[in-house]
């Protein structure tokens, strides 16, 4: 079994996969056609990127795609179809002045998936020769030619696959790397330790437990740029209460509130006052994660 299917099956239990039905109330280990809807935001982003401008062909397409990534992954965003989120956190302009304003930034999406976010990040201008995405299964790059109708030569775009709790991926003791290599060129995110100027993570910290969380956080932070504005940002489960929570299959993971999320990021990663946190508790919409939703931001002052 590879590293990536057996990562998925630790998580989620895909024998309990194959046999739960359209019944289950929670509608996560299913890919669910009623879940699906856009906006009309989205309907033109994915029309205008697919080159399908028919909504139910378009709709087809999309289900068709999801239908195949979630046969082979069981991750329930892709069976909740929640592909574009990153556009609409509060910092994402932040993002985008970033790409305007410095000369060769460097922006990383990490748990990229199909690295929609990433195409519409270029879509608003974010020069697509400085960014890097990143999954642990090359599958969903592949999968995200798939939906969009590209090849790497149509899209290129840097992908570099890798676990992030790997050392020899992202290197907690490395120094600071001080070259200026093409992404495209890169091997392994070590290659970036304080070069990057802004990372995005949404829907993976929730997947693990209060330490696996705390060490995501001081690697994410190890390949953060040092220069004032740069930025971790992105979304996943979150609660008023922090604490351990099981899903439907008694599994656990931890979920943050805002203020423990901040302390977090704010005096335990970071020295206390170095950085500026930003969070944003807000009620899951119906084809989102149970539960609620953590907005956040962690912006180097």
């Amino acid at each position: 079994m590879d590293e990536c299917m057996l990562w998925r099956d630790l998580i989620f239990h895909t024998e309990f996969n194959r046999t739960f039905n359209r019944t289950n109330p929670y509608r996560i280990f299913v890919v669910d056609a009623s879940l699906y809807r856009l906006s009309p935001e989205e309907f033109a982003f994915f029309s205008n990127q697919t080159g399908i401008t028919d909504e139910e062909e378009l709709k087809n397409h999309i289900i068709a795609v999801a239908t195949q990534a979630f046969d082979m992954t069981r991750y329930p965003c892709i069976g909740r179809f929640l592909f574009l989120s990153m556009s609409g956190l509060p910092t994402y302009p932040h993002l985008l002045d970033i790409g305007r304003e410095l000369k060769n930034p460097i922006f990383l999406d990490i748990g990229c998936c199909f690295g929609v976010d990433v195409r519409k990040a270029i879509v608003d201008g974010f020069p697509a020769q400085n960014i890097i995405a990143s999954d642990l299964c090359p599958e969903f790059w592949e999968f995200g030619h798939a939906l969009f109708q590209s090849t790497p030569s149509s899209f290129p775009v840097a992908f570099v696959p890798g676990d992030i709790f790997d050392d020899s991926f992202i290197d907690l003791n490395g120094p600071t790397c001080t070259g200026d290599s093409p992404l495209n060129t890169v091997k392994s995110l070590h290659e970036l330790t304080g070069r990057i100027n802004a990372i995005h993570v949404s829907r993976l910290f929730h997947l693990f437990t209060e330490r696996q969380q705390l060490e995501l956080a001081h690697r994410l932070a190890k390949l953060l740029s040092p220069s004032p504005g740069s930025m971790i940002f992105g979304q996943h489960r979150g609660s008023d209460v922090p604490g351990v929570i099981a899903n439907a299959l008694g599994e656990t993971s931890f979920d943050h509130s805002p203020d423990s999320w901040k302390t977090l990021w704010n005096g335990v990663v970071f020295p206390e006052g170095t950085v500026e946190v930003n969070c944003v508790l807000r009620p899951a919409t119906a084809s989102s994660i149970r539960g609620t939703t953590l907005d956040w931001s962690v912006i180097r002052t």
